[in-house]
């Protein structure tokens, strides 16, 4: 009984990190966030800090894999409805649209964190790309079984409308293209699923 106690409360201070660690960065920036910053918001040691994260450079994956299992989140919910395929894909992408450009270029310091996470490939944005795959792909398996979509593969397609919307969706192009204002989310979603038919 004790150790799932103990389990649960290092849980929950694995989790209070994360949530310091991430309005920290939103504030002052990742990079200028140190672990000694993160301890002091939480009235503990940098010692204690490090029990439950090697190193900042996890503490920074922690707060990316929040960020984008959110936006997974997000989209499984979207998913779930009970709507034709194609107004689930529009809603998805304009939904993925809208969080990324919160986080991404209305929150500039968080932007910083999730180019680096891009530049230096970690794993959390292979996971999130595959995961992402994978909801997309489901959505549009569940229309080519409606009839909604001609039949095919729905990895492949997935894989292709998820490349097709990139732009909306990752961090450094959304802020490059900012100010092309054609084609929009909708008109491009429009396209991609054309495709599908």
């Amino acid at each position: 009984m004790n150790e799932a106690r103990a389990e649960v409360r290092d849980s929950d201070t694995r989790t209070r990190i994360i949530i310091t660690a991430d309005r920290l960065y939103r504030q002052i920036g990742f990079q200028k966030t140190t672990v000694a910053d993160i301890a002091r918001e939480l009235g503990m040691s940098p010692a204690n800090v490090y029990r439950f994260f090697r190193s900042k450079d996890e503490i920074n994956e922690a707060v990316g894999q929040q960020l984008l299992g959110e936006v997974i989140a997000a989209a499984r919910e979207i998913a779930g409805v009970d709507a034709p395929a194609a107004d689930r894909l529009r809603t998805l992408f304009v939904t993925i649209e809208r969080m990324n450009t919160e986080r991404f270029t209305v929150e500039k310091k968080l932007h910083d964190l999730v180019a680096l996470a891009l530049t230096e490939n970690w794993q959390i944005v292979f996971d999130y790309v595959d995961r992402m795959d994978g909801v997309i792909a489901g959505i549009i398996a569940d229309g080519m079984a409606r009839g909604e979509f001609r039949q095919g593969d729905p990895k492949q397609a997935a894989r292709c409308l998820h490349t097709a919307m990139i732009r909306y969706s990752h961090p450094r192009l959304m802020v490059e293209c900012a100010d092309f204002e054609d084609p929009t989310v909708a008109r491009m979603s429009e396209f991609a699923i054309a495709a599908l038919r």
